[in-house]
């Protein structure tokens, strides 16, 4: 199991408003996401497709997912979202320049 960084849990926290805190591995992580994302399947899919935009899941990579798929819903969505997580933390780190500003001093 690998751990997973901080950032990336409180952003998933954040964006999809649950405590994913407790959480240290990717495996732990996407086992939460997909019971909450199938929670979410049956009670509230406007909230979802909000969580996925705020996300940025690929509407595209979505859809051939689940048609491609025969595992649950839950799982595959959990699996995208914390992938594009890691991207979005990977691209961070690549760009990431000795020159930025702190977050407290910028504007």
């Amino acid at each position: 199991m690998k751990d997973i960084e901080p950032v990336i849990i409180d952003e998933l926290s954040s964006n999809m408003e649950i405590d994913l805190h407790d959480k240290r591995s990717i495996d732990e992580l996407r086992l939460a996401l997909s019971g909450y994302i199938n929670y979410l399947i049956s009670h509230d899919m406007n909230k979802l497709m909000r969580i996925l935009y705020k996300v940025d899941v690929s509407e595209k990579i979505l859809k051939t997912s689940l048609q491609t798929s025969d595992k649950e819903p839950g799982d595959i969505i959990a699996g995208l979202i914390v992938d594009r997580q890691l991207e979005k933390m990977e691209t961070r780190q690549r760009f990431k320049s000795k020159d930025d500003v702190p977050e407290d001093e910028k504007w």
